[in-house]
């Protein structure tokens, strides 16, 4: 009997105008533990796809499943146990972080909204030295950081809650090649210890190619042929 999909799009459309949604008919299915890259270019609606995914955004049509089970509300308003499923790690970090808060802040977000204090301070170290921050670095604010240090801190908020499925969107695309070995390396290392899923979502052939079981193009993605992949992943030292 299959293995029943971790996460499972069904024939979505969404986008941002109904007259002219960025996304149509998209499917794609993540299994448990597996990574899978989506290599689509820039402008063909795979980070709405991605948003959609990561219970951020509300499509106009067709169907959400995580663990089988439908996704019914979004945002906030969907149930804890499905929102803390997922992570997301978006393309530009100085975008999805608050510019007021410290990193340590940054990260213990979602403990904080999620009633967890208590395991504030053990969490914060623990991701911070995972994903290659300093104690020093801990205490500043996005602006006195580079990039790279922010997305670090943005891919450990990702983790805090411990997600089943990691969505990175273009997570590496503005970060240098030692910074971007360092997060995929980071990504793997929790995705080893915990079996987590992976959805990269990229335009970068070489790098999903290395990092993921399976890689699928935007064009099969929106034209109901999304198990079929590009070819399966070689692994690779990065």
């Amino acid at each position: 009997m299959p293995e029943q999909p971790l996460l499972e799009l069904r024939a979505v459309t969404a986008g941002y105008d109904r007259r002219a949604p960025a996304v149509r008919n998209a499917s794609l299915t993540v299994a448990p533990g597996e990574a899978v890259g989506l290599l689509g270019p820039s402008g063909c609606g795979k980070s709405t796809l991605a948003r959609v995914a990561a219970l951020l955004h509300r499509p106009d049509s067709g169907t959400l499943l995580l663990d089988g089970a439908p996704v019914r509300r979004w945002r906030h308003r969907a149930p804890r146990a499905q929102r803390t499923t997922v992570g997301v790690v978006f393309q530009q970090p100085r975008l999805s972080a608050d510019p007021r808060l410290r990193l340590t802040d940054l990260i213990a977000e979602p403990l904080r909204a999620t009633g967890r204090r208590e395991d504030v301070p053990d969490r914060v170290a623990e991701l911070a030295a995972a994903v290659g921050l300093t104690p020093d670095l801990l205490g500043r604010r996005p602006h006195e950081v580079s990039d790279g240090q922010l997305q670090r801190a943005c891919l450990a908020r990702a983790l805090v809650l411990r997600p089943r499925l990691l969505i990175c969107d273009e997570m590496t695309a503005m970060l240098d090649a030692s910074t971007t070995a360092a997060l995929v390396a980071a990504v793997e290392d929790y995705r080893t210890a915990t079996g987590a899923g992976l959805l990269a979502v990229g335009h970068d052939h070489t790098l999903l190619k290395r990092w993921c079981d399976r890689t699928v193009h935007w064009d099969d993605v929106t034209s109901g042929t999304s198990g079929t992949s590009l070819e399966p992943s070689v692994p690779s030292a990065m």
